[in-house]
């Protein structure tokens, strides 16, 4: 099938590592020009020399925890290079714990992070977006906003004020011919699986082997998603071949979320 991505350009966010640099490879491998953005410049470099058809790939280094900063090294790289028909919205999640014993700070953090700076982004983005007629917003977010993680308050909190902000999005920019869409991951072989798993055999006193065994289980594919499936569903999405899927919250978690 072909994705009719040659030559449009893609802000990847949180693409050094994990789902990011997956979906990076994956968009690239189609004929995308990529720009990464990230806030380590080595690992960013690092990605940058991996990246396939190399053509005009670039980076910026940012941190998503001060969105004035970004806001102003994205406007000017895009002044001087180019706009983007592609976002890739995908930030960390926030660290683990009960909901009830959150700190305040850590939903400011989190809600920082994720939803001030993805509308940041796409404040940004679009004007070239609507000037294309071509656009995509894709956000990959969480299960969470389906079915909330047990262990996971903040984090299932804050995915479920970006899935609302992304429906609505939506709504506004589909005439447009710019969609805006959430990818939700289920356990997916990333360092931040590695810490969840961690975490989990330390509450429980099981080996981590052990707590891998049982959330394997709870899949009916019985196996932790590899990143790159992630960025597979991503890139379709970011396609023209996609172009009536708006609005959407999509599961790729091998069939974990229970509800439809």
């Amino acid at each position: 099938m072909n994705l009719e991505l040659n030559n449009k350009y893609a802000l990847v966010c949180g693409s050094t590592a994990g789902i990011g640099k997956a979906t990076a490879m994956a968009l690239a491998a189609e004929g995308t020009i990529v720009t990464l953005i990230a806030r380590n410049e080595e690992k960013l470099k690092a990605v940058l020399s991996e990246l396939p058809q190399q053509r005009q790939h670039d980076y910026i280094v940012a941190d998503f925890s001060n969105p004035d900063a970004l806001k102003t090294k994205v406007s000017e790289y895009i002044s001087k290079n180019h706009g983007f028909h592609i976002l890739v919205n995908n930030t960390g999640g926030p660290a683990g714990g009960p909901v009830f014993s959150a700190k305040l700070e850590e939903f400011e953090n989190a809600f920082t992070q994720h939803l001030k700076c993805n509308h940041i982004l796409a404040q940004t983005l679009v004007p070239f977006m609507k000037q294309e007629g071509f656009g995509r917003i894709i956000n990959v977010i969480s299960t969470s906003v389906k079915q909330p993680l047990d262990g996971l308050g903040v984090s299932n909190t804050i995915r479920g004020a970006v899935a609302s902000w992304s429906k609505t999005l939506a709504n506004e920019l589909g005439q447009f011919n710019i969609t805006v869409n959430n990818v939700l991951p289920g356990a997916t072989g990333t360092e931040r699986l590695a810490e969840i798993i961690k975490n989990k055999s330390a509450k429980t006193g099981k080996t981590e082997e052990e707590s891998a065994d049982a959330m394997k289980n709870a899949v009916p594919a019985k196996r932790f998603a590899k990143p790159e499936e992630l960025a597979d569903a991503i890139t379709f999405l970011a396609s023209a071949r996609a172009s009536y899927i708006n609005g959407i919250n999509l599961p790729v978690d091998g069939g974990r979320t229970k509800s439809l």
